[in-house]
């Protein structure tokens, strides 16, 4: 009987059970609501779904993602997790989007590059902010990122800033608020707006050449890197992968970018980042202030967005809807969905989309080009 006794012993202390705790629970408990959000309200399910499955996974076995010790090899999602400290998964993603997203609006309307550039406020508001909260300058900047609404340059700053105990939280809010873009930008937009303003409908975009759309990546490209060389492994591949795309001449790299190599990164960045919000790392108050600092950040950014949008609405004498200000957020193409989404609430004739996808694609350069800034005032 007591052979009997002990191996049931030793078999319930091997199970998650005698180990849970309850901030085990509460994040479970999220994991199961982020879940319930990608799968049955369809909030970005391509993030959501292995960030959340990440995060069920750490707090059910947290030697998942246990670093390698003298005995040990570690846990499979510390060896992902280590692909986004050393940038090279943030980086991949970026290619992908490239090579997915169609720059014509951005170039047929280059003041699109103004309100994706008045959206970054909210990155800066929040650095500040975040300041005030305490937290140092590097940290500060590393949160503020949120508010680009955009997961891979936040994981990318955090990294190269050395700030790679708060990259949990920070990734985790930043790719929550992308997924809750739906939710958290039209009542925004509709507060600093009139039926009047979203029922603006805008004269179609010029044709752009082939010309235009090749050399755009390139010059974007010598441009940025130029002025800050450090952002060159987020800007580079974001316009090699567009060139991909535009060039013509190598549509397998394109589609391999746009789809067998984005969607392996993706569960890989997706897994290992939801595997870092283990209770004991994510539920204390620095997580909480991390978590407001990015709906105020992400708030901000939306806000000046389509603030922006009003005064080009004034200088173009009514020809600019200000609601494509929001999609300068970067959140891509959510961001410009939600733009067309909520202009045609009130006019469904009116077709914002490819309108709001200039500020969207700006907004991603903008935001990269904001971790430039951090990093060159840091000395990285």
């Amino acid at each position: 009987m007591s052979y009997i006794a002990n191996t049931l012993t030793n078999l319930l202390h091997q199970t998650a059970f005698a180990n849970l705790t309850f901030g085990n629970v509460i994040m479970i408990a999220v994991a199961c609501v982020f879940l319930y959000l990608a799968i049955v309200h369809d909030f970005e399910p391509l993030l959501l779904v292995p960030i959340a499955f990440g995060m069920l996974l750490v707090n059910i076995y947290p030697d998942i993602i246990a670093a390698p010790t003298a005995t040990s090899n570690g846990g499979l999602l510390w060896y992902f997790y280590e692909l986004d400290q050393w940038s090279i998964l943030p980086s991949l993603i970026f290619m992908g989007v490239g090579a997915m997203t169609d720059f014509g609006p951005l170039i047929a309307n280059p003041a699109s590059f103004l309100l994706g550039a008045a959206a970054q406020f909210g990155i800066f508001a929040a650095y500040f902010g975040a300041i005030a909260m305490g937290f140092n300058g590097k940290a500060a900047a590393a949160i503020s990122i949120i508010g680009g609404a955009d997961g891979p340059t936040s994981i990318f700053l955090c990294s190269k800033l050395g700030q790679t105990d708060l990259m949990g939280p920070i990734a985790v809010a930043a790719y929550s608020y992308m997924s809750l873009v739906p939710i958290i930008q039209p009542p925004i937009m509709k507060l600093f707006t009139t039926k009047k303003d979203r029922q603006i409908k805008m004269e179609q975009l010029r044709p752009v050449s082939k010309l235009e759309r090749i050399l755009f990546p390139i010059v974007v490209t010598i441009v940025v890197c130029m002025i800050l060389p450090t952002t060159a492994p987020l800007v580079g591949l974001l316009m090699l992968g567009n060139l991909f795309r535009e060039c013509g001449v190598v549509r397998q790299l394109q589609e391999t970018a746009s789809n067998a190599m984005m969607y392996i990164v993706v569960i890989l960045l997706g897994t290992s980042v939801g595997a870092t919000t283990s209770a004991e790392a994510f539920l204390n108050v620095t997580t909480l202030k991390i978590v407001a600092l990015g709906l105020i950040a992400f708030m901000f950014g939306t806000a000046a967005g389509v603030w922006f949008g009003q005064l080009m609405k004034l200088a173009t004498h009514g020809k600019v809807n200000p609601l494509i200000g929001s999609a300068g957020v970067s959140a891509v193409p959510m961001a410009a969905r939600v733009s067309q989404k909520v202009g045609a609430a009130d006019d469904p004739t009116n077709f914002l989309l490819m309108h709001a996808m200039g500020p969207n694609v700006a907004g991603v350069i903008g935001t990269a080009v904001a971790a430039g800034v951090f990093m060159a005032v840091f000395g990285i």
